[in-house]
């Protein structure tokens, strides 16, 4: 039997580990994003339903829901849904080109991830001046 202690085996760390054991990547981020945006994606599809009934249930309701949309606090939540929808699509349309085996070396990751971040943003930019030129 052996006294001596036993080192661990030299593995990966989970990016879960995030902080002092593990440093971020952008591919780890996009990825951890991807999966936040999809659930925020689902949670605002609820306010989506919300505002298809209050407009379904006639114009008193649909007023009051109105009145919480066009308050700061709707438009933020707004803007993170829009953000969200269009991050999640840009990203999205990153992964299909993986999926055919397209971009997968680590520089070509980079690059797309960036692209996706800038993209994101400036779709999301364009849809709100779209929006409040119309």
């Amino acid at each position: 039997m052996s006294t001596s202690k036993s080192t661990a085996p030299n593995r990966p760390l989970s990016p879960f580990m995030i902080g002092p054991y593990y440093k971020p990547q952008l591919t780890s981020m996009l990825s951890i994003t991807h999966r936040l945006t999809g659930m925020a994606l689902a949670a605002g599809t609820l306010l989506l339903a919300g505002w298809l009934i209050a407009l379904a249930s006639g114009p008193q309701v649909f007023a009051a829901y109105a009145g919480h949309v066009q308050a700061w606090y709707g438009q933020i939540l707004l803007l993170g849904f829009s953000w969200a929808f269009l991050y999640h699509l840009c990203n999205g349309i990153r992964h299909l080109f993986w999926d055919i085996g397209k971009g997968l070396d680590i520089a070509a990751a980079y690059k797309s991830g960036y692209a996706v971040i800038a993209m994101s943003a400036v779709l999301t930019v364009a849809v709100w001046a779209l929006a409040y030129l119309i």
